[in-house]
């Protein structure tokens, strides 16, 4: 990646296609066209596509009926999209089934609690759920999910799946309960060109915490209306706070959330006390947005739709696929952003093996306990999860790949400017607990974060209070002290 983007100007929409055939496979074509009248009528039975909780009937009333819950990130389309052209191929194939998507437009916490919510009540469930990683583990314990192990035996592109996509799937009883879409790494994007105004060299691979505080620090005495770094954190980012912002941090230090061998959860170590430090520097020395603005639950949207493409925030400590909102069709076009963004790895605390840290996570797609229909939402999800389907999603979102078949699509290869680096993150990427007591100790993360962002108290009190929540979650006897 040294200096590459500014070399490798990329629009997509200078790549082909190869011809397809009907009924076609999801490709970029479809993701980026909406289907016609005719057909929407026909795939919706005429009913809108957005429907509030209280107008759904039972589900048995409509025994082909497949109804299918899914996040609306924003103002953006791609999900929609890749869903719209799924059902127009599926609906020439079975012309009897009325599908009826249900966008929940939504932060990330609201999303849950909302699906949660539909997935309680027969009346109300969906038929397929697209489901984070690491709420699922807490999902299945609820008993929302069904487990799959019957489908995916007699199916031939689960094989082409990363055992890490499998094992992010499959509960602690061994058996499977959705099926993985993408995964994705983290690093620094950074504005080169702001670097260079601030007299700091490009490329710009920082290899401790240090070199970040003092290019930051560089930054903000230079150029002065620039924000040097967002972090996501605090209650509001929800899991984008816990994942890309502190245990970006935290897994760059000897100490871990959890404990696999002793299987406990880990208190008072001295890499959470580290990373909460960190934190308060960051705050404390206003190298951040102010705190108002980091509250804003609003924030991603505002970072990667306003502020990186107007050149208002230097680093961005981020997902690999933030930069689907720059291109042609996406939220924020900005077709000079491979000559402006680059990215580097975040760095270990103090530069010990392996050095670059990354965490990984990803969505899939699950089938409902109560639906009605489990044989009807799977035959709707091999659809969706073609290899043609899946390599056209991922090129339009800004994936990073799970599955082999995907990796080797012709498509997908070198699809972004940024796709090698971020790839390349995945062996030595770590995951969070996939334990469905994840979530409860992710909020109490988040709690300690806005603690001392926020200044309401010192790094240790923060750690104190999450150590208490931790103990309260999963019980004195499930945690241990870190040595």
């Amino acid at each position: 990646m040294r200096g590459g983007m500014r070399r490798r100007p990329w629009r997509r929409g200078n790549r082909t296609s190869a011809a397809r055939g009907a009924p076609p496979p999801l490709d970029r074509g479809v993701l980026g066209t909406c289907v016609d009248r005719r057909t929407m009528l026909r795939i919706t039975g005429g009913a809108a596509v957005v429907l509030p909780l209280a107008a759904c009937g039972d589900a048995d009333a409509a025994p082909n009926t497949l109804r299918i819950s899914y996040q609306q990130f924003g103002s953006g389309t791609i999900m929609r999209d890749y869903l719209t052209g799924v059902m127009e191929a599926y609906s020439t194939r079975h012309p009897d089934v009325t599908v009826e998507l249900v966008p929940l437009v939504a932060a990330e916490e609201d999303y849950f609690t909302k699906n949660e919510l539909m997935m309680s009540s027969p009346r109300t469930t969906p038929d397929l759920v697209y489901e984070d990683t690491f709420i699922l583990q807490s999902d299945v314990a609820a008993g929302y999910l069904r487990p799959i192990d019957d489908f995916i035996a007699g199916w031939d592109n689960w094989e082409h799946f990363y055992e890490p996509g499998k094992e992010a799937v499959t509960g602690q009883n061994g058996k499977v309960y959705a099926v993985p879409t993408h995964t994705d790494t983290r690093g620094l994007w950074y504005n080169q060109d702001l670097f260079e105004q601030a007299g700091l060299s490009v490329p710009w691979r920082p290899s401790t915490w240090t070199d970040i505080l003092d290019a930051m620090r560089t930054l903000k005495d230079e150029l002065p209306d620039v924000i040097p770094i967002n972090v996501y954190s605090g209650k509001p980012q929800g899991e984008k706070a816990s994942m890309q912002g502190f245990e970006m941090l935290l897994y760059g230090t000897d100490d871990r959330l959890y404990d696999a061998e002793s299987e406990t959860w880990v208190l008072g170590s001295q890499g959470f006390l580290d990373s909460l430090e960190f934190l308060r520097t960051i705050f404390s020395e206003r190298l951040t947005p102010g705190i108002g603005q980091a509250l804003d639950p609003n924030l991603s949207e505002l970072v990667q739709n306003t502020w990186m493409p107007e050149g208002r925030v230097a680093v961005n400590l981020d997902g690999s696929w933030i930069s689907s909102s720059w291109v042609e069709g996406g939220a924020a076009e900005w077709p000079e952003w491979p000559d402006v963004i680059d990215v580097a790895p975040m760095p270990t605390q103090d530069g010990s093996a392996p050095g670059v840290v990354s965490l990984a996570g990803g969505w899939s797609w699950a089938i409902p306990q109560l639906s009605s229909k489990p044989d009807l939402a799977w035959s709707f999800l091999e659809e969706m999860m073609s290899t043609d389907n899946m390599a056209g999603l991922a090129v339009a979102d800004n994936q990073v790949t799970i599955r082999s078949d995907v990796a080797d699509h012709p498509d997908y290869q070198g699809y972004s400017p940024t796709i090698d680096f971020f790839t390349e993150l995945v062996d030595k990427a770590e995951y969070r607990p996939a334990l469905a007591p994840y979530p409860q100790v992710s909020a109490a993360i988040q709690a300690a974060m806005e603690t001392v962002m926020t200044g309401q108290g010192t790094p240790e009190q923060a750690q104190a209070a999450y150590d208490a929540d931790v103990r309260d979650i999963v019980g004195p006897e499930n945690t241990s002290e870190a040595s």
